[in-house]
């Protein structure tokens, strides 16, 4: 993520975004995730907020690696949950087959529809052979800031289904829906894994 004011938000409003999404036990999709993945397997958390993922995952036996482009919320993970969060843009991602997975989940949401190409074919470069993506979106059209600052680009499925070809994905599973984010308003999304060629 570059935009700095959406950085910002989520420096000045760290409190409230771990009140609106602390969960009590991980989410179907994450639990999915994780069974797909070989033990002790090194995942990159990318955007990772306060890191709830990434302590999930720790607890399963993997070795995540979180990363987000916020210190406020690098900070309270590592405060919270000692879980080794550090500082990183999108732009950060240079590994080279270091992966077995990465879990990107709703965070490139973020980044210009134009730069999306690029971050998927560094993402698939950092993942090992056959590593699985975790990717989840808003659904739509456009690019726009919504009503506390956060820059967001939409994206259709078929749209998806292309960027993901093209940076060397097959999609193994897809689902819909729509939820109540931080800035109150109900959206729908879609959730993806694929697995890199």
């Amino acid at each position: 993520m570059s935009d700095e004011e959406t950085i910002q938000v989520y420096n000045d409003r760290v409190d409230q975004y771990v009140n609106c999404f602390a969960p009590g036990e991980a989410d179907p999709d994450l639990e999915a995730f994780i069974d797909m993945m070989p033990h002790a397997a090194r995942v990159l958390d990318l955007g990772c907020g306060p890191a709830m993922a990434s302590v999930f995952m720790r607890a399963a036996g993997l070795n995540p690696d979180p990363v987000d482009a916020s210190v406020e919320m690098v900070r309270i993970a590592n405060e919270t949950h000692d879980i080794n969060a550090r500082v990183a843009q999108f732009t950060d991602v240079q590994d080279v087959a270091q992966y077995d997975g990465v879990w990107a989940n709703f965070s490139l949401l973020h980044a210009p529809r134009d730069a999306m190409p690029t971050h998927l074919s560094a993402l698939n470069t950092a993942l090992k052979p056959d590593g699985v993506l975790h990717l989840g979106l808003k659904l739509g059209q456009g690019e726009e800031r919504d009503k506390i600052g956060r820059f967001y680009t939409y994206y259709t499925e078929v749209e998806l289904n292309d960027l993901l070809s093209g940076a060397g994905f097959t999609i193994a599973h897809t689902r819909q829906d729509s939820g109540m984010g931080m800035a109150g308003t109900d959206d729908p999304f879609i959730i993806i894994r694929a697995t890199k060629d």
